[in-house]
């Protein structure tokens, strides 16, 4: 683990504050108890979520826990054998493996019903509600905060000929 330390490290940060928060979350509120930290703009609320961002799939997400695996494996594997990385793209991946990990554990260890049917879910609470944003959690913010990473690494990694001609 020599090699890309900070993805490891932003790996790790961002599963341990994601599950550490999810666990406050279950352990003090009931299923869509909130809480206004600033009424009618920021809430814990705490909800689950049997889909995907912005509950997409959540008629039969039950192949997202193995979406999550595969897309955790493969960026442990990028990072593992893969070349050494530059900062902005070790923390890109890191955080969205963290983000992965973290919401793949939640698909395989946490239930909900729907439709009848018992599917793996993930616990949503941080809630905006100024822009009427859907509920989420820290593994979003994780997987989103490392996709901009990634996006300003590839921008920064464009070199000049390819910058002149528009590419």
């Amino acid at each position: 683990m020599k090699k890309n330390r900070l993805f490891w490290f932003a790996a790790a940060i961002g599963l341990i504050l994601d599950q550490l928060t999810k666990y406050w979350v279950v352990q003090n509120f009931e299923l869509k108890e909130t809480l206004p930290l600033w009424q009618g703009v920021f809430h814990f609320t705490y909800f689950t979520n049997p889909g995907a961002a912005f509950s997409l799939f959540s008629e039969d997400g039950s192949w997202l826990r193995w979406l999550s695996l595969a897309v955790s494996l493969g960026l442990i594997g990028l990072a593992w054998f893969g070349p050494k990385l530059i900062r902005l793209e070790q923390l890109g991946y890191g955080f969205i493996l963290g983000g992965a990990l973290g919401n793949g554990i939640d698909r395989f260890f946490n239930s909900c019903l729907v439709d009848n049917q018992t599917v793996g879910c993930v616990v949503d609470f941080l809630d905006f509600r100024l822009i009427n944003f859907p509920v989420f959690n820290v593994a979003d913010v994780c997987i989103n905060l490392g996709i901009v990473c990634l996006l300003i690494a590839s921008f920064k990694h464009q070199s000049p000929k390819s910058r002149e001609r528009g590419q």
